[in-house]
């Protein structure tokens, strides 16, 4: 939920109408007619509420009413909600159209969200901004961010608002499927309106939001932070790079790192188990453990992505955006070239040719000619420190290989698409695809130094797969061209079920003349096809997972293969990944995993592969995707999530993302969060590394004690 400009209020008289509220929508009182659906969202009145049915993989499912209103005296929208499911919280977005609306260029639109929980109907209020002088004029040319400066709180304000046409209620690409309602829809005005724009009252608002295009540009200093703004700990000079650099040493020496660590970070006081060399799970007494190389019991705690270039941001079409961007042949001019090896091909896939690495810059500017070694050497010292024993996934590679702390790493499998699919990261690879095991072999074989270390625990293989829904692997296979080797495998063991292809018609209510007419169609198969698409995707699902094994195992037989990090799945993908990984993996944003459980009849150890929590209270536009008010708040909620994480008698450890701050003006795709240990200038929060020390040097005594 967000704490800048949404809450959540029960209210204690729903429908009550006031005299000086206008009422957009009412479910007892507006005409049916004028709802309509929104990529294609499903609706019906029920007891006084508007239910709304949305399906996965839909686009914005939702709906959409259309009156005309004149909210330019308002300031606020209350919206009287009912998540109807047990799915956990429901995120929607809210969105005000003027005539002519361009959504996807957010002109002539306010959007915002808000999370839903429970099924009675309750209250979520959005602040409604007042235009600003050069408003539209600016926020035209921001491009490439997940968030820009004129919408820190996730809003996209380009409204008249006394032109309003339109209010659409939906959720932004769903995976699940949801039950949800409207109650009511109005737009007052609060005396005393919520914070707003990361703390500011409207219309009290800074100055920089009122400035002309001519003055707001360039918006960002030499050091990639946003010039308009102050905040505790930004950097404004060289010297306070250098002051930085004393402030933390004296700070390391004062926590040289928890007493009882051995040189892996395993419990050197702890119960001692065989010493195998490498790292291997075992569940002792009802928990999951990692065991380290000597037999220490082990529990990963770590961050994503250690690496200097943590906020290389693309620069096509942006210079603009930039104070004095370094010329060619000055020492700065190198940072247009290094980037995170593991990130660069989302890069390249999207077509950006020129970027610039603002946070190995400013390693640069710190540390001075040697600053990669000296970089890479005080990652070891911090995460010590810290109470910490990881360097997760996507860390650079040569500072794993200094062999100093354990790592894992991950990759992406290069092999053929199954056409049809959905694109998520990646469209999901065909198992059945001739090149789908060698390829892989080559790419294992490509990472033999690593996967061979006793420091490397294991590998992730894949991340955040969009799996879809029970029936969707069969589905988008049926959907591809008749040439795809899953496609060819699945009417192939349809032929050997029905025999004629009139018992398969039969079945599926189809009318395919032959069986080559089946292989030739790449339409959406009927409902009847679902017991045979719900079989052939837990096919696809078991080959996937079954050749990945196979070779992972035939080249790397003593190291962890540790799934394919999960973020969204079906539960026949759970079930199946848990027969041939040696660890499950999960990337879960929330704030606790004290309700967080493994599909009936699976027990095996998890890793949770990313978490964060982010504010807006440090020059960031972006408060990652588990908001909270502060950096007191975050340090608060990173303790309470690895506690619980420790308390999970299936979880070995928990890796946050990321180490270094996101770029202010967006990576590849757009995001900046306020995610990182460090920020832009390789500072470390200080509230975050207090709460950090807090649950690490006690983590091992937090994870032994006996679950009552």
């Amino acid at each position: 939920m967000k704490q800048t400009n949404c809450w959540m209020v029960l209210l204690l008289a729903l429908g009550t109408a006031r005299a000086d509220e206008i009422v957009l929508f009412d479910a007892a009182r507006t005409p049916i007619a004028s709802v309509a659906s929104h990529s294609g969202g499903r609706f019906d009145l029920k007891d006084g509420l508007l239910e709304i049915q949305t399906k996965g993989d839909t686009g914005y499912p939702g709906v959409i009413i259309r009156g005309s209103w004149d909210l330019s005296a308002c300031n606020r929208i209350t919206l009287e909600l009912a998540n109807l499911d047990r799915k956990g919280e429901l995120p929607l977005t809210i969105r005000l159209d003027n005539p002519g609306a361009d959504p996807g260029k957010s002109l002539g639109v306010f959007i915002d969200r808000v999370k839903i929980r429970g099924k009675a109907p309750a209250g979520y209020t959005v602040a409604l901004p007042p235009a600003l002088p050069h408003g539209r004029e600016i926020t035209s040319k921001l491009t490439g961010m997940k968030r820009g400066p004129f919408d820190i709180t996730g809003v996209v304000a380009d409204l008249d608002p006394a032109k309003v046409v339109g209010v659409a209620v939906y959720l932004k690409e769903p995976t699940l499927d949801w039950v949800w309602g409207v109650r009511r829809i109005v737009a007052d005005t609060d005396p005393a309106p919520p914070p707003y724009l990361g703390g500011y009252r409207w219309p009290e608002v800074p100055e920089w939001m009122r400035m002309s295009a001519a003055q707001f540009f360039p918006f960002i200093d030499v050091y990639g932070q946003f010039k308009h703004k102050e905040w505790p700990g930004k950097t404004h000079s060289d010297e306070d790079l250098t002051k930085a650099i004393d402030a933390e040493r004296a700070d390391l020496a004062s926590h040289p790192g928890p007493d009882g660590w051995n040189k892996y970070g395993g419990w050197a006081k702890g119960p001692k188990r065989e010493a195998t060399g490498r790292f291997r799970v075992e569940k002792i007494d009802g928990k999951w453990w990692m065991v380290d190389p000597e037999g220490c019991l082990w529990w990963s705690h770590g961050p994503v992505r250690v690496t200097s270039s943590s906020a290389v941001t693309p620069l096509d079409d942006r210079d603009f955006y930039f104070t004095d961007l370094p010329k060619e042949g000055s020492p700065f001019a190198l940072f247009y070239t290094t980037r995170d090896a593991l990130l660069w091909p989302y890069y390249e896939a999207r077509g950006i040719k020129r970027t610039y690495d603002f946070s190995s810059a400013n390693a640069f500017r710190k540390y001075g000619p040697d600053w990669a070694a000296r970089y890479a050497d005080l990652a070891h010292t911090r995460l010590r420190s810290w109470g910490m024993n990881t360097l997760a996934n996507s860390s650079d590679k040569a500072i794993c290989l200094q062999r100093r702390t354990p790592y894992c790493d991950r990759f992406e499998i290069k092999s053929a698409d199954i056409e049809g699919a959905h694109l998520g990261w990646w469209k999901f690879k065909d198992p059945f695809h001739p090149e789908f095991r060698p390829g892989f072999r080559k790419q294992l074989l490509a990472r033999k130094e690593e996967l061979d270390d006793p420091w490397c625990f294991g590998f992730f293989v894949d991340n955040e797969i969009s799996w879809g829904g029970e029936t969707s692997l069969a589905e988008w296979t049926l959907r591809s061209p008749a040439a795809q080797p899953a496609k060819i495998e699945f009417v192939n063991r349809l032929k050997g079920k029905y025999g004629p292809i009139e018992k398969l018609n039969a079945a599926w209510g189809s009318s395919h003349p032959d069986w080559n007419a089946l292989l030739q169609s790449q339409e959406k198969p009927p409902a009847g096809s679902r017991e045979d698409c719900a079989a052939f995707s837990a096919a696809v699902t078991e080959a996937y997972f079954r050749n990945i094994r196979d070779e992972f195992k035939a080249v790397a037989p003593d190291t962890l293969y540790m799934g394919c990090r999960f973020a969204g799945s079906t539960k026949a993908a759970v079930q199946i990944g848990a027969k041939y990984c040696d660890v499950i993996s999960y990337n879960l944003y929330r704030h606790t995993l004290d309700d967080f459980r493994l599909p009936d009849g699976v027990d095996k150890p998890v890793m949770i592969g990313e978490f964060h929590f982010g504010a807006l209270d440090r020059g960031m536009f972006h408060p990652s995707l588990i908001e909270v008010e502060n950096q007191a708040a975050r340090g608060r909620a990173y303790a309470t999530y690895i506690t619980s994480a420790l308390r999970h008698p299936n979880i070995v450890g928990a890796h946050w993302h990321q180490f270094g701050e996101q770029p202010t003006t967006g990576r590849f795709d757009g995001e900046n969060l306020q995610n990182g240990f460090l920020d832009v200038c390789d500072t470390p929060y200080p509230e975050t590394i207090a709460a950090i020390r807090e649950v690490g040097y006690r983590m091992y005594e937090t994870r032994s004690k006996r679950v009552e």
